[in-house]
């Protein structure tokens, strides 16, 4: 559990430690929300892992150079897997909206848990799985990049692809996505992905 407290903090700090030249102030993963999610049961692998997507979204962000909402983007990301407290399943966004309603998160943090399976369902994906039919789109460029970050992190952390340096996710996404399934799901979620990552590449300040 130490170790893993300790990687924890390691990604904190890095995210910290990362603003960019120029910028004088830039959003921080508070540790109080980190401490919420320990708390709500979540696993420290699976803290690990909403750390480096929370700071991977933060990262892509900034380098959009939009005017966005880089807190809603933190903590959007960091809160994206709570239902992991209680499920592995594909429930787990379901779930974690209506542990972050109980909690007092805002709106659109519970929202981006519950939009973040598979990028975004249809209504028929929706009832294919078994989740309840509702509006599931990508309405916010925030929450794009949000869920961009997510599949990003997974191809960079499972040792499924050979990666070096990790914008080499970015520069092979669209061929990762089309030859694995587990990233690239089926043709619907397939053009989800690829639609975002070419609209947040084009923003991208290379």
């Amino acid at each position: 559990m130490a170790e893993n407290n300790k990687t924890n903090s390691s990604a904190l700090e890095k995210d910290r430690n990362s603003t960019p030249p120029g910028e004088t102030t830039r959003y921080t993963i508070a540790q109080a929300d980190i401490d919420l999610l320990r708390d709500s049961g979540v696993s420290e692998d699976d803290i690990t892992h909403c750390l480096k997507v929370a700071a991977k979204a933060l990262e892509i962000a900034y380098r959009t150079k939009e005017n966005l909402n880089f807190e809603f983007i933190g903590r959007g990301a960091l809160f994206h897997d709570l239902g992991k407290a209680r499920t592995h399943a594909i429930e787990h966004g379901k779930i974690g909206a209506e542990m972050g309603k109980a909690l007092g998160l805002p709106d659109a943090v519970n929202a981006v848990m519950e939009k973040h399976i598979r990028g975004g369902l249809t209504d028929a994906e929706a009832v294919e799985l078994g989740l309840p039919v509702k509006d599931y789109t990508l309405h916010t460029l925030e929450e794009r990049i949000i869920i961009y970050a997510d599949r990003l992190v997974d191809i960079i952390t499972e040792d499924i692809v050979p990666i070096g340096e990790e914008i080499e996710a970015e520069e092979q996404f669209e061929e990762i996505l089309r030859t694995i399934p587990k990233y690239g799901k089926n043709d619907i979620t397939l053009a989800r992905y690829l639609n975002y990552h070419r609209e947040i590449q084009d923003l991208l300040d290379h």
